[in-house]
């Protein structure tokens, strides 16, 4: 195919994140965009893609968005033989633990997660015994291992509706000590934290939010239950990506500031031309391992497969199946 019919064929595509990407970087997106959906309809595969995915992926291959709460759920609905998750590890072991005969593909198995490292299956262990009988709900940023040892899962997303869920007055909350402080000030059961931290949520600041409120008068700022107590205090709205994006739609603040990954803002975007994003960056580096150019390979060569030993994904795909019943 000569390089004007690519340009045309893409051209559809490209008119959705024409705002964001300059059309002389284009022709190197369009060329693996072509590819990756036509291995598509020959893998019969399909992709997920996290909120935080760049626009070219996000936009223009993905054919299922949103936070990890909705990629999780929309896992189990797929007819598709093949899942690619563009996203982080833990994200590609839980769509194999809700498709278990599946084969699910990660573009980059180095895509790891600062919160899904804080936390081991033994750290777990050592929690119950210090405080036995306690139920323990697990961020779902956490590796298979980790779900194992739980109870049950919880995201950002529905996280207040989880703990009340279990009618208890105490929970243990895994592995995010800024979630669980920021849910424990939202209700009376008590929580006891796990002081892992997101490297994107933990570097935002009240001080921050101060200058930006002083530099752009009249923002809105939503911001990320991952982020420091401290931070959501100071903002106007709290919640998860999907929060945030509904927010906006719902909304439609002039001007409005999202204390996330980078990439969410650009996405939203998208959608609401008419908003004005001020875009306070942190980025999110194993986000952005996952690139067009590994999506293709991933497509081309099937790798690389996530696997799950079946006596450890069975515990897990438990605690995540009981968190996708409480609606």
């Amino acid at each position: 195919m000569s390089a004007t019919a690519l340009l045309e064929r893409t051209a559809p595509l490209y008119d959705k994140v024409k705002s964001l990407i300059p059309p002389i970087e284009w022709p190197v997106f369009a060329d693996d965009i072509d590819a990756i959906l036509t291995l598509k309809r020959e893998r019969d595969a399909v992709i997920l893609a996290h909120n935080y995915m760049t626009p070219e992926i996000f936009h223009c291959v993905a054919d299922i968005v949103g936070d990890s709460l909705a990629l999780a759920r929309e896992a189990t609905t797929t007819d598709a033989k093949v899942i690619v998750l563009a996203g982080v590890h833990f994200m590609a072991e839980t769509a194999k633990l809700l498709n278990p005969a599946k084969t699910v593909l990660i573009p980059d198995s180095r895509a790891g997660c600062s919160l899904a490292e804080s936390i081991t299956a033994a750290d777990v262990r050592l929690m119950r015994q210090r405080y036995p009988g306690v139920p323990v709900v697990t961020y779902v940023n956490s590796s298979a291992a980790v779900k194992a040892e739980s109870d049950i899962c919880c995201t950002s997303g529905n996280a207040r509706k989880i703990v009340e869920s279990l009618g208890v007055d105490t929970v243990i909350m895994l592995p995010d000590e800024f979630l669980a402080r920021n849910i424990a000030a939202q209700t009376h059961v008590k929580i006891i934290a796990w002081a892992g931290h997101c490297e994107v949520h933990e570097r935002f600041t009240a001080a921050e939010v101060r200058a930006l409120r002083a530099d752009y008068p009249g923002v809105t700022i939503l911001a990320h239950p991952e982020c420091p107590p401290e931070v959501v205090a100071e903002a106007d709205y709290a919640g998860s990506t999907a929060d945030m994006s509904n927010y906006v739609g719902r909304e439609k603040p002039a001007r409005v500031v999202l204390l996330t990954e980078c990439s969410m803002a650009d996405n939203i975007s998208v959608h609401h031309p008419d908003v004005n994003f001020v875009r306070p960056c942190n980025l999110c580096p194993h986000m952005k391992r996952i690139t067009l150019p590994k999506i293709r390979r991933a497509l081309e060569t099937m790798q690389e497969e996530v696997t799950i030993d079946p006596a450890l994904a069975e515990r897990a795909r438990r605690s995540v199946e009981r968190m996708l019943e409480v609606r």
